[in-house]
Formats: structure tokens, sequence, C-alpha cells
């Protein structure tokens, strides 16, 4: 896989030490704790939050041209707009994995009781905000920044993630998590994000069909593959940075889930690399930014791109985004169908299952832009050097 820029990465092993080192500083000294009240305000910013100048924020940067895909003929049934989206889709994902959507069929008024929930939540006081702290290792939970995890490059952000799923058992997921971590309080915020993890996973079912017909394998395989998902949800909150030349909210990325549905306040601050530069996508209200992750990338057997991006942030206005990261259920083996495996494109990652991967990220490594290569190769090392870990196929 080629990498536009390089970011040094430690050894796995070395990394797992630092992460016990921060740990064990942690517990040893008075953690460093990111609250925005506070940290918003200050005219110089922490030694942890300053990147290095190769990574810094670059002022003024292109907007990137990205495809706003109509989805109402599709979703209404015309062939001739199935045909014209999955087109448009295809040609965004083998150059750099992004595109708009509009006429999505998600209810304008469930997005703004989202935005709105989000805003309640993250103007708690600290001490508030943090009984539902994420633990490490967790994907699940609130987090102020990752100060428990790193010690530098930390983004400038917070964020609380929950599970969804699909599976019909798990119809209420969301709003379980919510009230019994939560308290009776958040009954209406857990009723609205379980609607909008309803909606997003109703719309990336769609968004499938349209992945499956434009790599030319049958419409229904992703979506089939994808069905009960057991996905992440994700509220981002960027709070002002007095510095914010020097800091990111967000560090270069991709993701490793499968697919990315994301929804933009008006604030701005979403940058991509394509072509060796960053570029900008402005906010649109009525469009969800969609992206392809690391696990699609290896489903589409490395046809499709999963593209490095950042968050920027500014010295005046909060930014909040909302985060649907789209996974297959536990138990599925992320293997490229036979019709995209061929001479010309052979096999380029090993099978492999979400939760292993998601693991990797979690305990192992940092998402950076080499996630997916590191992922094979742990896997290809721990399949030559020892028995395979469970969930490894």
């Amino acid at each position: 896989m080629e990498v536009p820029i390089s970011m040094s990465q430690p050894p796995e092993s070395e990394r797992k030490d630092d992460q016990n080192q921060n740990q064990n500083q942690n517990e040893n000294q008075n953690p460093l704790v990111f609250d925005a009240s506070v940290l918003s305000h200050e005219p110089n910013i922490p030694n942890q939050f300053v990147w290095p100048d190769h990574e810094k924020p670059s002022a003024n940067p292109p907007e990137l041209p990205v495809p706003i895909v109509d989805l109402g003929g599709f979703l209404s049934g015309d062939s001739v707009a199935a045909a014209e989206a999955s087109r448009l889709v295809g040609e965004a994902c083998r150059k750099h994995g992004f595109f708009l959507v509009v006429n999505h069929g998600v209810d304008a008024a469930l997005i703004s009781d989202a935005q709105r929930c989000m805003d309640s939540f993250f103007e708690l006081p600290l001490c508030e905000k943090q009984r539902f702290q994420r633990k490490i290792g967790d994907h699940c939970g609130y987090a102020s920044s990752f100060t428990g995890r790193f010690t530098s490059k930390l983004p400038w952000k917070e964020t609380l993630s929950f599970r969804y799923s699909a599976d019909k058992n798990s119809s209420n997921i969301v709003k379980h998590y919510i009230q019994s971590s939560m308290g009776e309080d958040f009954n209406h915020f857990g009723k609205v994000y379980q609607e909008y993890g309803n909606a997003m996973s109703n719309l990336a079912m769609g968004i499938m069909e349209l992945l499956g017909m434009s790599l030319g394998v049958s419409r229904a395989h992703f979506k089939e593959f994808f069905e009960e998902d057991d996905s992440i949800m994700r509220l981002n909150y960027y709070p002002p940075c007095q510095k914010p030349e020097l800091a990111l909210g967000t560090g270069p990325h991709s993701d490793p889930t499968s697919l990315t549905i994301l929804h933009q306040d008006a604030v701005g601050g979403l940058q991509v690399f394509v072509d060796d530069e960053w570029h900008s996508i402005s906010p649109n209200s009525t469009a969800f930014v969609v992206n392809i992750g690391d696990t699609f990338m290896a489903l589409s057997n490395g046809r499709y791109k999963s593209c490095l991006h950042r968050a920027v942030v500014n010295n005046k206005t909060p930014r909040k985004s909302l985060a649907f990261f789209l996974c297959p259920k536990k138990d599925k083996v992320v293997s490229p169908p036979t019709e995209l495996v061929d001479s010309k494109y052979p096999r380029i990652y090993p099978d492999f299952t979400w939760p292993t991967l998601l693991e990797f990220t979690q305990k192992h490594y940092r998402a950076d832009m080499n996630t997916l290569q590191a992922f094979s190769n742990w896997v290809h090392h721990h399949h030559h050097h020892k028995p395979p870990a469970p969930g490894l196929a």
C-alpha cells in the first residue's frame, strides 16, 4: 500500500510498552486532564497537544471536488438513477473514497435532534461527563482527548461513543446503553440516538448496494454481508483552541471500520489528503459525507481506497460532528468476493474478522494511514510464529 507521507510508528512491542508506561505515568502523577471549559480559553496549549511541524495544519487548503450523489431516484427504485449513482460512487472510491449523499431519506428533524442532544451532553461539567468514561482498550463511553492512552500528538476533542446493532434481538441497544449508564434523565437522548442509528444503518445498506453495483459484483452481495451490522456511533466535539495552527482535532488516519457516514455542523474542519496535499470538505447541512474504511478496502481487494483524513480546529467556534461507523457482525470473515480476485488483482490482505482488527487498533496500534498494512503484517506474523489468535481466520 503506497503511503503519501510517513508517520513514524515504533514497532508494536514498543508501542505497547509506551502505552503501559503512559498508564503507569498517569497512575503515578496527576494525569493531564482535557477540560474544554478551561483549555479552550488558555492562550497557550499543553505540549502534548502540539503536533510536529510536518503535520501541523496548513492555511486555506483547496476544496476537494467530491461528487454529490443524489439518492432520491435510487431509493425510489429508478434503475437509471441507480446506475448513475453507482457510477459516481465508484469513481470517487477508486480515487479517494469520499463522496456526499443528498436526498438520502433521513429526516431533517432527527438530524437536528441528534445535533441538539450532542450540545446538551458536551456542555455538561467535566465531572458529569467523566461518569461515562471510556475504559482503556474499550471503544464505548466518553473520552476527553486520549489522555489515558497516549502522551503526545493528542487530539483536541472530546468524544462519546456507543455500540449500535441491527440484530433484531438488539433493537434497543443504544437506548438501553444510554439509560443504564447515564440514568433516567437521558431517556430522550437514548431514544434519539437509537432512531439515528437505525436511520444510519438503513442508509448504509443502500450505499452497500451501490458499492456492489459499482464493483461489478451482485447488488446484494455487500448488503447481505453487513446485515445485522454491529456498528459504532460517535459524537465528536472539538472545542475552540487558542493555538489552532499548532493543534489538530483528529490526527491523520484512515478509518479502520468499513464505511463512515458523517454529518458535519456548519463550522467545518474536515480535511482529506489527496494528490500529496490536504483538501477541505465544506459542510453541507443537507448532505452526509461518506467514506470508505480499511475493512471495506480489504473487502474490495484494495480496489477502493480508504483515504487519509484529519480534523482541524479554530479559535472561535466549537465544531461538532456525528459519525456512524458501519462494521460487520463479529463472526463475519472479511474476504473479497471471487469476482474481485484475479491475476491482475491478486489477494492483498489476509482473511480476518472485524473484532480482531478493532482489538489491534485499541490495544496495539494507534490508527494512522498504515493501519491495514501493519495489521496484515501482524496477522501474518501471528500465523507463522504462533497458533492463530481467536477471531483470526
